[in-house]
């Protein structure tokens, strides 16, 4: 199983947002995209943080306490290490880290901490469903 990639599992087209852009828009992306958060690049593609729904929960609910509407990705995102994994990690090592709390979706980056996908739990459960039914399907 350890044979399971990232790279072969993982969105390649993940919703991702920039600095600049105002938590209105963030939240009518994630809204549009079921997503439950994403990964925030600078121009270059590099990641720079993470943008969670909680995130824009707060800012918002901040935000209309004090009538306020200026506030941007930037301002709210985390910008922590955010938590990433290597597009040629193994899918089974990569299970065993979420089942420890960590974050529901990783930023893929290349060496450069470029953004190349995301990859969320459900995409691991499928990876290891699909690798187990093909598995039981051989015998």
């Amino acid at each position: 199983m350890h044979s399971l990639k990232v790279v072969d599992y993982m969105n390649r087209h993940p919703v991702s947002f920039s600095p600049e852009m105002s938590i209105e828009a963030a939240v009518s992306v994630l809204l549009q995209s079921n997503q439950r958060g994403g990964p925030v690049v600078d121009a270059q593609h590099k990641l720079v943080g993470f943008l969670s729904e909680q995130d824009c929960l707060a800012t918002m609910l901040r935000d209309t306490y004090h009538n306020e509407q200026s506030a941007t990705v930037g301002d709210c995102m985390y910008r922590g290490d955010v938590v990433t994994i290597d597009a040629d990690s193994s899918v089974t090592d990569l299970a065993q880290q979420m089942t420890a709390n960590k974050p529901k979706m990783y930023p893929v980056v290349d060496a450069e901490r470029q953004l190349i996908g995301v990859i969320t739990r459900t995409d691991v459960l499928r990876a290891i469903d699909l690798h187990l039914r093909d598995g039981y399907s051989r015998r």
